[in-house]
């Protein structure tokens, strides 16, 4: 079974600062590429960032320049993702998800998986 957890949301005033936490974890896994994307209200879901396994990263160009993303691969049974996230602006605001790329015991396919979301609003 694999669990994504979400932490680090919250208000925030524009200009200021936000870290995002997503830990993925379960027995007998193996976790690849992780990311963030985000939904504002009314609109799509979005692609904010990447990390591979291997730690190369790419990001949206609305957020180049202001967001880091990096991971904290831990053991095969846990993997943390960051979102550190700095100069915000109000259109920063939206419904922040981690996703995962996993496979799982002896599958020869990986899937991905969604964490529960978290706020960020940017807001004076």
């Amino acid at each position: 079974q694999v669990h994504l957890v979400e932490s680090g949301g919250g208000l925030v005033q524009p200009g200021g600062s936000l870290r995002l936490s997503c830990a993925a974890s379960g027995s007998g896994i193996r976790i690849y590429g992780m990311g963030w994307y985000r939904q504002a209200p009314g609109k799509e879901r979005d692609w904010v960032a990447t990390i591979t396994r291997g730690g190369s990263p790419n990001y949206a160009d609305s957020v180049k320049g202001r967001f880091t993303i990096s991971r904290d691969n831990g053991d095969n049974a846990k993997n943390t993702v960051y979102l550190q996230m700095s100069s915000l602006k109000p259109e920063d605001t939206a419904v922040y998800y981690c996703k995962a790329n996993i496979r799982t015991g002896w599958s020869t396919r990986s899937d991905d998986y969604w964490g529960q979301g978290t706020q960020v609003t940017v807001s004076s």
